[in-house]
Order: C-alpha cells, then structure tokens, then sequence
C-alpha cells in the first residue's frame, strides 16, 4: 500500500470508534475472530489495547499476522486496521 493510500485511510479512520477492545485476557481466538468479523463488515476499523507498551506491539503484529490486515497507524493503544474485502 502506497503512502498516499494510507494517508486517505488514517483520515477515513479519525472519526471511528474502537469497535474491539483487548483487556487484561489478551488476545484471544475469540478476539481474533471478532476483529475478522469486524474486517468483513467494515474493512477499516480501530482496535484498542490495553497492555504494557513492549506488549501492544507484540499484539498488533499477531493480529496483522492471524488476520492478513494491514496496520494503517498506530498511536498510544489505538491501532487502525485495514483489509480488503473481496466482496465489496
């Protein structure tokens, strides 16, 4: 993904709402296939986690990996996510 795409998408993505929280369980198959229902609804979405900082990027890069999204930005515990979906 280009620069230029990822700066249209952090823009769409300034006035979501975290449609998934990670507490103190982590991240969970049960989260993962949240976020993945998430991804297929709405293909740019924020995930907030609460976790020690060495921790969140841990976790964002699991769910990069276990969801095939790409990671658009990431600030404090926010993340914004973003996956094609082929059906649209």
């Amino acid at each position: 993904m280009n620069p230029i795409e990822k700066k249209k998408l952090k823009a769409q993505a300034h006035s979501l709402n975290p449609v998934v929280m990670i507490g103190q369980a982590g991240l969970t198959p049960a989260v993962i296939k949240e976020i993945n229902l998430a991804l297929d609804a709405h293909e740019l979405i924020k995930v907030k986690i609460r976790a020690e900082r060495d921790d969140r990027s841990v976790i964002k890069e699991q769910i990069c990996a276990e969801t095939q999204a790409e990671l658009i930005q990431s600030i404090g515990q926010i993340a914004i996510l973003f996956r094609k979906n082929p059906k649209k």
